[in-house]
């Protein structure tokens, strides 16, 4: 009976410290860094395009 106990105690034993010892290593990870911000007027152009493209549509709507 003292055997089966003292297999009980040790099989929750390697349970527990299974679980628990994994978390003690853990490590956050490292967040990779963002790319530079670039610009090649691409961004710049859509941006003007889009601002003319409003301008136009209400001026259109304004004359009608």
């Amino acid at each position: 009976m003292e055997g089966a106990k003292m297999s009980f105690v040790m099989a929750i034993f390697v349970v527990l410290m299974s679980l628990i010892l994994p978390t003690i290593n853990a490590q956050a990870p490292v967040p990779a860094p963002g790319p530079s911000p670039t610009s090649d007027g691409a961004t710049i152009d859509q941006g003007v395009a889009y601002v003319l493209m409003m301008l136009a549509l209400a001026l259109t709507y304004i004359m009608h």
